[in-house]
């Protein structure tokens, strides 16, 4: 029994919510169809939960309850059985079950056959008289139900009063959920609860449970590495360019623009890395959309105002530089390799961090060359929309079809630890090969890179875990 996975019923009234549990359990934006049309699911569909790579659960979305009320009518008319499951048993041997009650019958014949039940609930209905109907049938079934309120985040909730009517019929044990944005915690506690009902299922329950937590905690670690790779692909970026065509600000303003569009396509690269990383896509089918992200397309890491924000907060002042700055240029140990170049109102003029070896500068001045990279103040605005990307998809379901709002938030802790971050990419500044060539998905590591990206990555996890 026990090595057998748990067959769990998702149960409820036409549009409560039910496929939009499943498609957030499961992490499965694709499975089933999600409609504000009623009755989109039609028949019963199984989706499966695997804990180390074995099945442990099988969900079953089943149709909506559509006429509970003529059903129950129906049943106490025509049926004769003693118990309420020998009479739910006689309706579906009827002919009633394949024709005019075919939908609600797919739903009892479902819950017959299952270890146990969700009663999706969706929070924002008012609680009419069809609803008893509903109860009583799925209790009749003789089949442990865990309440399910769904969408309680929603300002037009009846929460209290759901409560009231679940109680009237012993179930206290009820569990708060948002399908589309899922408190967190709240799959713990869909476990947990239904431990307290299949109490002879505990370890398969409680293995459920610990796989969810090790699977969040690999997410972020991966998010973490992930975004820990884009800076120091950043960081080490190089762009050469002549002195006579970077005195000229026509011949200039091209060479800038392309190192900016190429650190745009790594930061849009690295978003689609994650949103896959927590099983979301760029685009998803029609009838649940999960359109770009807001301003994805449109964010601007160069902008004076992200510049002056993030020299604020790396505790730079609020002149911190430029998005690109001159790296030919370098004073070091009292010899002065140039002037410092000025880049006018395009770039401010700012010279970056951390130049790097001073032969191959020295060299590149010799040779009246000028190399480009990119400031810290770019960087830390990189770590912190990343970072805040990561944070929503964590509470967002998989059924959500608005897009996703990414604000970071200003919290002193998770500011350090970008903070630190950003200085742990330093050594980049001297690989300027540690860079990622454009179409390359991967390259050629060396220890003393992966190095550097662990150490930035595990500043970058702390800073996810920091609220707010």
């Amino acid at each position: 029994m026990e090595d057998q996975p748990l067959r769990i019923a998702v149960v409820g009234h036409t549009n409560a919510g039910k496929t939009s549990l499943l498609r957030t359990l499961a992490r499965r934006a694709d499975f089933g169809e999600v409609s504000d049309r009623p009755g989109t699911t039609r028949h019963v569909e199984r989706i499966e939960l695997a804990v180390r790579d074995r099945a442990a659960v099988h969900f079953f979305d089943t149709p909506g309850l559509e006429d509970a009320v003529s059903l129950r009518e129906h049943i106490d008319r025509t049926a004769d059985a003693a118990t309420p499951p020998e009479r739910i048993r006689q309706f579906l041997r009827g002919p009633e079950a394949h024709g005019v009650f075919e939908q609600e019958a797919k739903v009892l014949r479902a819950l017959l056959d299952v270890d146990a039940a969700f009663l999706v609930i969706d929070a924002r209905e008012p609680v009419l008289p069809k609803y008893r109907d509903e109860i009583e049938l799925l209790r009749s079934c003789a089949r442990p139900v865990l309440p399910v309120l769904n969408f309680v985040r929603d300002p037009a909730s009846r929460e209290a009063a759901w409560k009231e009517l679940l109680a009237a019929y012993g179930m206290h044990a009820v569990v708060r959920f948002d399908a589309a944005a899922p408190f967190v915690g709240a799959e713990r506690d869909l476990y947990q609860d239904l431990i307290t009902l299949l109490r002879d299922r505990r370890p398969q329950l409680e293995a459920v449970v610990e796989s969810l937590a090790r699977e969040a905690a690999e997410r972020r670690d991966a998010a973490a590495s992930r975004i820990a790779e884009l800076l120091v692909d950043v960081a080490a970026l190089r762009r050469q360019v002549a002195a006579a065509d970077f005195e000229d600000e026509a011949r200039r303003a091209p060479q800038v623009a392309q190192l900016q569009q190429t650190v745009f396509d790594k930061a849009q690269r690295c978003a689609s890395d994650l949103l896959t990383l927590y099983r979301f896509r760029d685009g998803d089918a029609a009838e649940a959309p999960l359109p770009l992200l807001e301003g994805r397309w449109s964010m601007d890491f160069f902008s004076p105002e992200a510049m002056k924000d993030a020299g604020l907060r790396l505790g730079k002042g609020a002149a911190v530089g430029a998005a690109v700055g001159v790296v030919a240029d370098l004073a070091a140990g009292g010899l002065s390799l140039g002037a410092g170049a000025a880049l006018g109102g395009v770039i401010g003029g700012a010279i970056s961090q951390g130049l790097g070896p001073l032969g191959r500068k020295l060299f590149n001045t010799l040779r009246d060359v000028h190399e480009l990279s990119v400031d810290d103040g770019v960087l830390f605005v990189l770590a912190d929309w990343q970072r805040a990307l990561v944070r929503a998809l964590e509470r967002r379901g998989h059924a959500a079809t608005s897009r996703i709002q990414v604000e970071p938030p200003r919290g002193a802790g998770h500011t350090q630890a970008l903070s630190a971050a950003v200085r742990a990419t330093a050594p980049a500044r001297s690989h300027p090969e540690w860079a990622r060539p454009p179409g390359r998905q991967r390259m050629d590591d060396t220890p003393q890179r992966r190095q550097v990206v662990a150490e930035a990555a595990r500043h970058i996890a702390r800073s996810i875990g920091t609220d707010p």
